[in-house]
Protein backbone atom coordinates (compact mmCIF):
# COMPACT_ATOMS: atom_id res chain seq x y z
CA UNK A 1 0.00 0.00 0.00
CA UNK A 2 0.87 3.85 -0.61
CA UNK A 3 1.90 5.54 2.50
CA UNK A 4 3.16 8.91 3.97
CA UNK A 5 5.50 10.67 1.54
CA UNK A 6 4.17 8.68 -1.55
CA UNK A 7 2.64 10.62 -4.08
CA UNK A 8 -1.13 9.90 -4.53
CA UNK A 9 -1.81 8.85 -7.97
CA UNK A 10 -3.34 11.03 -10.75
CA UNK A 11 -6.81 9.70 -11.14
CA UNK A 12 -9.98 10.86 -13.39
CA UNK A 13 -13.27 9.76 -12.39
CA UNK A 14 -16.80 10.48 -12.50
CA UNK A 15 -18.96 11.60 -9.60
CA UNK A 16 -22.28 11.25 -8.75
CA UNK A 17 -23.65 13.80 -11.45
CA UNK A 18 -21.12 12.02 -13.50
CA UNK A 19 -18.73 15.05 -13.66
CA UNK A 20 -15.27 14.21 -14.31
CA UNK A 21 -12.76 14.76 -11.29
CA UNK A 22 -9.41 14.68 -11.11
CA UNK A 23 -6.70 14.90 -8.53
CA UNK A 24 -5.39 18.46 -9.96
CA UNK A 25 -9.02 19.95 -9.23
CA UNK A 26 -7.26 19.84 -5.24
CA UNK A 27 -4.01 20.88 -6.41
CA UNK A 28 -3.24 23.59 -3.35
CA UNK A 29 -5.58 22.26 -1.18
CA UNK A 30 -5.96 19.54 1.66
CA UNK A 31 -7.57 16.65 0.50
CA UNK A 32 -9.20 13.53 2.71
CA UNK A 33 -9.97 11.10 0.05
CA UNK A 34 -12.21 8.25 1.10
CA UNK A 35 -12.82 4.29 -0.12
CA UNK A 36 -15.71 2.51 1.43
CA UNK A 37 -17.10 -0.53 0.68
CA UNK A 38 -20.35 -0.28 -0.76
CA UNK A 39 -23.32 2.58 -1.19
CA UNK A 40 -26.26 2.46 0.76
CA UNK A 41 -24.92 0.09 4.05
CA UNK A 42 -24.99 1.12 7.22
CA UNK A 43 -21.26 2.30 7.81
CA UNK A 44 -21.14 3.89 4.51
CA UNK A 45 -24.31 5.82 5.34
CA UNK A 46 -22.41 6.34 8.78
CA UNK A 47 -19.58 7.18 7.03
CA UNK A 48 -20.99 9.94 4.43
CA UNK A 49 -23.44 11.32 6.98
CA UNK A 50 -21.21 12.02 9.11
CA UNK A 51 -18.63 13.86 6.67
CA UNK A 52 -21.73 15.58 5.13
CA UNK A 53 -22.89 16.82 8.90
CA UNK A 54 -19.06 18.50 9.21
CA UNK A 55 -18.91 19.48 5.88
CA UNK A 56 -18.33 23.33 6.93
CA UNK A 57 -15.91 22.66 9.77
CA UNK A 58 -13.39 20.84 6.71
CA UNK A 59 -14.33 23.75 4.64
CA UNK A 60 -13.20 26.18 7.47
CA UNK A 61 -9.60 24.38 7.34
CA UNK A 62 -9.61 24.50 3.57
CA UNK A 63 -9.95 20.42 3.09
CA UNK A 64 -11.69 18.88 0.64
CA UNK A 65 -13.59 16.08 1.34
CA UNK A 66 -14.46 13.14 -1.31
CA UNK A 67 -15.42 9.48 -1.09
CA UNK A 68 -14.77 6.54 -3.40
CA UNK A 69 -15.84 2.72 -4.16
CA UNK A 70 -16.50 0.77 -6.85
CA UNK A 71 -20.12 1.27 -7.21
CA UNK A 72 -20.94 3.03 -10.50
CA UNK A 73 -22.55 6.71 -11.06
CA UNK A 74 -26.09 5.78 -10.69
CA UNK A 75 -25.55 4.04 -7.40
CA UNK A 76 -23.69 7.05 -6.28
CA UNK A 77 -26.58 9.65 -7.66
CA UNK A 78 -29.42 7.55 -5.55
CA UNK A 79 -27.04 7.20 -2.49
CA UNK A 80 -26.01 10.71 -2.36
CA UNK A 81 -29.72 11.46 -2.94
CA UNK A 82 -31.29 9.75 -0.71
CA UNK A 83 -28.91 10.82 2.23
CA UNK A 84 -28.42 14.70 1.00
CA UNK A 85 -24.58 14.18 1.20
CA UNK A 86 -23.08 17.67 0.60
CA UNK A 87 -19.74 15.70 -0.30
CA UNK A 88 -18.56 14.09 -3.91
CA UNK A 89 -19.05 10.02 -4.30
CA UNK A 90 -16.25 8.84 -7.23
CA UNK A 91 -16.50 5.72 -9.32
CA UNK A 92 -14.09 3.83 -9.38
CA UNK A 93 -15.99 0.69 -11.37
CA UNK A 94 -12.65 -0.84 -12.48
CA UNK A 95 -10.90 -0.33 -9.40
CA UNK A 96 -7.77 1.05 -11.24
CA UNK A 97 -7.07 3.24 -8.53
CA UNK A 98 -7.87 1.14 -5.23
CA UNK A 99 -5.48 -0.87 -6.74
CA UNK A 100 -3.14 1.31 -7.40
CA UNK A 101 -3.33 2.67 -4.03
CA UNK A 102 -2.53 -0.94 -2.47
CA UNK A 103 -6.20 -1.25 -0.69
CA UNK A 104 -6.91 -4.51 0.72
CA UNK A 105 -9.69 -6.71 0.11
CA UNK A 106 -12.29 -8.54 2.66
CA UNK A 107 -15.17 -11.29 2.52
CA UNK A 108 -17.93 -11.13 4.22
CA UNK A 109 -20.46 -13.84 3.63
CA UNK A 110 -19.00 -15.10 0.36
CA UNK A 111 -18.83 -11.38 -0.88
CA UNK A 112 -15.70 -9.43 -1.42
CA UNK A 113 -15.31 -5.84 -0.93
CA UNK A 114 -12.98 -3.35 -0.81
CA UNK A 115 -11.78 -2.16 2.82
CA UNK A 116 -12.62 1.32 4.65
CA UNK A 117 -9.28 3.29 4.25
CA UNK A 118 -8.66 7.07 4.16
CA UNK A 119 -5.77 9.07 2.99
CA UNK A 120 -4.87 12.74 3.75
CA UNK A 121 -3.38 14.48 0.97
CA UNK A 122 -1.64 17.84 1.05
CA UNK A 123 -1.75 20.62 -1.18
CA UNK A 124 1.53 19.67 -2.96
CA UNK A 125 -0.27 15.65 -3.59
CA UNK A 126 2.08 14.41 -1.13
CA UNK A 127 0.35 11.54 1.26
CA UNK A 128 0.36 12.64 4.53
CA UNK A 129 -1.27 9.74 6.67
CA UNK A 130 -3.37 6.46 5.61
CA UNK A 131 -6.08 4.50 8.12
CA UNK A 132 -6.90 1.46 7.16
CA UNK A 133 -9.90 -0.63 8.61
CA UNK A 134 -11.44 2.55 9.28
CA UNK A 135 -14.35 2.78 11.56
CA UNK A 136 -16.69 4.74 10.18
CA UNK A 137 -18.57 6.47 13.60
CA UNK A 138 -16.36 9.36 14.81
CA UNK A 139 -13.80 9.37 11.70
CA UNK A 140 -14.19 12.38 10.56
CA UNK A 141 -13.59 13.95 13.84
CA UNK A 142 -10.29 12.19 14.04
CA UNK A 143 -9.17 13.09 10.19
CA UNK A 144 -10.23 17.03 11.11
CA UNK A 145 -7.68 16.66 14.65
CA UNK A 146 -5.14 15.44 12.77
CA UNK A 147 -5.03 17.82 9.38
CA UNK A 148 -5.50 20.33 11.62
CA UNK A 149 -2.26 19.30 13.54
CA UNK A 150 -0.22 18.77 10.34
CA UNK A 151 -1.37 21.96 9.06
CA UNK A 152 -0.05 23.57 12.08
CA UNK A 153 3.52 22.06 11.93
CA UNK A 154 3.61 23.20 8.09
CA UNK A 155 2.57 26.69 8.69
Amino acid sequence: MLSAGDHFPDFSLPNQDGKTTTLDDFAGHWLVIYFYPKDDTPGCTIQGRSFTATKADFDAEGIHVVGVSADDVTSHKNFHHKFAFKIDLLSDTDAKLMKELGIGQAEWKGMKFWERTSFVVDPQGIIRKVYEKVNPEGHEKVLLDDIKGMQAKAA
